[in-house]
């Protein structure tokens, strides 16, 4: 099970990966890509995580499109 605060934690980090390509002028291996992609999609959030997550705090997520 997922804990609020891994969930948490894999968006943040998954912002920094996405800083990270988006600014990084090196072609990095394809393999440490994949193996990153797949230790933060452990505990990103669910398309269920979000539309909780919307009927709570209105204004700060969106229900996601289904």
């Amino acid at each position: 099970m997922t804990t609020p605060h891994e969930r948490t934690k894999a968006v943040t980090d998954t912002r920094e990966l996405l800083q990270m390509l988006a600014s990084s002028d090196d072609a990095a291996s394809r393999r440490e890509i994949r193996e990153l992609a797949v230790t933060l999609l452990r505990h990103y959030p669910l398309d269920i995580d979000f539309d909780i997550s919307a009927a709570a705090p209105p204004g700060v997520w969106a229900a996601p499109e289904h």
